[in-house]
C-alpha cells in the first residue's frame, strides 16, 4: 500500500451554512470547525446520519460550495492550493488533473457515445487517442458494460448502467485524489463488488479518497477510517 506522511487533502477550520433568501434570509448552519487530513493510500469515509452535512462537506472539498470559514488545501503540482480561494482557472485545472468526483448522477451532453465520454478525460490530459481508447474499453469491460453499448449515448441506459459510465469516466483517469458520493447506490451486488475492487486498486496506487457509503458492507470493504461529520454539526 502506497502511503506518505504528506497529506493530499488538508482541511482546516471549515464551516458552512446556507442562506435562504426566499425565507427572509434565514441562515441554516450545516457544520463548523471541520479539520481533516487525508493522505495518499487512505479512504476516509464520512459517517453520520442523513442531514448531517456529509454531501455538503464533499462538495465543499470539490469547490462546488463556498464555505463560510476555513480552508481546503489540495496537493496539486507538489504544492498546496487552497481551493476555496483559488481562481476559477486553477480550480478547473485541479479538477482536470488532480481531483476526480464521482456523484450519484450522470450529467453528460446528449447523443455523445459512451466510449467517447469515457475517453474524454484522458484526451483532455494529453493521452494519445489509441491509448485513451484502450483504457476506456478496459474499464468499461471491467464494469460489465458490453461493447454493444459503447457507441450508444448513456441517456438511453438504465440507472445502474448510467452510474457505471459515471464511474468509468472518473476512474479511467487515475486521479491522485478521489471524492465519491454514494458511487454504488444504484448498482447490483456483482457490480458493487467490481466498483469496490476498482476503489481498492486506486488506493493501492496511492490515491487519497474521501467518500460517502451508506451501504455498510461497501463501507467496511473500502474504509481505512471513519470521520464523523455529526460531531461538527453547527448549532442553529
Amino acid at each position: 500500500m502506497h502511503q506518505t506522511d504528506q497529506p493530499a487533502i488538508r482541511i482546516t477550520g471549515l464551516g458552512k451554512s446556507f442562506t435562504l433568501h426566499n425565507q427572509g434570509a434565514a441562515v441554516v448552519p450545516v457544520f463548523a470547525d471541520v479539520s481533516l487530513e487525508v493522505r495518499s493510500g487512505e479512504c476516509v469515509v464520512l459517517a453520520g446520519a442523513s442531514g448531517m452535512g456529509k454531501s455538503t462537506l464533499l462538495r465543499s472539498i470539490y469547490a462546488n460550495y463556498l464555505p463560510c470559514a476555513g480552508s481546503v488545501e489540495i496537493s496539486h503540482d507538489s504544492q498546496f492550493v487552497d481551493i476555496t480561494r483559488a481562481p476559477p482557472h486553477l480550480v478547473l485545472d485541479i479538477r482536470r488533473r488532480t481531483m476526480g468526483y464521482v456523484s450519484q448522477f450522470l450529467r453528460v451532453i446528449p447523443r455523445i457515445p459512451t466510449l467517447a465520454l469515457v475517453m474524454e478525460p484522458l484526451l483532455e490530459n494529453g493521452v494519445d487517442a489509441a491509448e485513451a481508447r484502450e483504457r476506456a474499453e478496459t474499464i468499461l469491460t471491467k464494469l460489465n458494460l458490453p461493447p454493444t453499448l459503447w457507441q450508444l449515448p448513456p441517456a438511453t441506459f438504465s440507472g445502474g448502467e448510467q452510474q457505471r459510465v459515471n464511474i468509468a469516466r472518473v476512474m479511467v483517469r487515475e486521479y491522485p485524489v478521489l471524492l465519491l458520493d454514494e458511487p454504488t447506490a444504484s448498482l447490483d451486488a456483482a457490480n458493487r463488488c467490481t466498483v469496490v475492487a476498482l476503489m481498492n486498486e486506486a488506493r493501492a496506487r496511492g490515491t487519497a479518497m474521501v467518500g460517502i457509503f451508506h451501504d455498510e458492507i461497501v463501507r467496511e470493504q473500502v474504509a481505512t477510517r471513519l470521520f464523523d461529520v455529526a460531531r461538527h454539526r453547527a448549532a442553529a
